[in-house]
């Protein structure tokens, strides 16, 4: 459909992942891309590795859970091009343990990224769509936003939260030419989670997907680019999860 041919998009967390992959994706298919990411030195040279390849990609750096940072993070991207048509609030953070062990502090750094940082992603880009006449908004959310697990206790309340804050957002701002959706990937293969890092427990992992393996980047990276191009999708949580949540 070549929709994002020209478009100015945002990957927040897009140094690595699935980011990575969504920034790569947009940008192939002709969009402006400000890959942003708290990590500075991967993040530029991702950036400049996608350049080399011809593709339009700036890096950014963001702390995603610093409404300031996000703030100047959107107001950048314009600077850079002009205007902003898609974000991709992708920025996120897990953590393992026993609930009742878990320090508020401990808890609060998962809630601060994957849940204050869509609503300041959302917040900022939003400013900018009703400037000028519309633009999408791209959450990623989990499985675990859709049902849960234990020992994630924060992250699974985050990405639950995400996959409402998506559907309140869509309907708020569906006469306005702003359309909101979410993505919830189920395990993918990264550098953290493969066979080799994880050994035994990878192979269980695998198991709690029906369709025999865990997902790529890539697969995901294509959702966010069917969502970002498909007009009459909005407030909708679309789930790239190997049949994990049909069970």
């Amino acid at each position: 459909m070549g929709k994002l041919d020209g478009k100015v998009a945002i990957v927040t967390g897009g140094a690595s992942g699935i980011g990575l992959a969504t920034v790569k994706a947009f940008a192939e298919k002709g969009a402006k891309v400000v890959l942003a990411d708290f990590n500075v030195e991967v993040g530029q040279a991702k950036a400049d590795e996608l350049k080399a390849e011809g593709l339009e990609v700036s890096f950014v750096q963001v702390d995603a859970g610093s409404e300031e940072s996000v703030k100047n993070l959107v107001a950048k991207a314009v600077q850079l091009y002009g205007k902003l048509d898609v974000i991709v609030n992708n920025a996120g953070i897990g953590s393992l343990g026993e609930m009742h062990e878990l320090s508020y502090d401990d808890y609060h750094k998962v809630i601060r990224v994957n849940q204050d940082g869509v609503f300041f992603g959302t917040k900022y880009a939003v400013q900018e769509f009703l400037k000028t006449g519309g633009g999408v908004v791209l959450n990623t959310s989990s499985i675990l936003g859709l049902v849960a697990e234990a020992g994630a206790y924060p992250y699974v309340a985050s990405k639950h939260a995400v996959v409402g804050m998506t559907k309140s957002a869509a309907l708020q701002y569906a006469g306005r030419n702003i359309r909101v959706n979410a993505v919830s990937p189920g395990y993918v293969v990264s550098g953290m989670v493969n066979k080799e890092a994880l050994g035994e427990f990878y192979d269980g992992l695998v198991a709690k997907h029906p369709i025999g393996r865990l997902g790529n980047p890539d697969e995901i990276a294509h959702a966010f680019v069917f969502l970002a191009e498909n007009d009459f999708v909005t407030g909708t949580v679309v789930p790239v999860d190997g049949g994990y949540t049909a069970q």
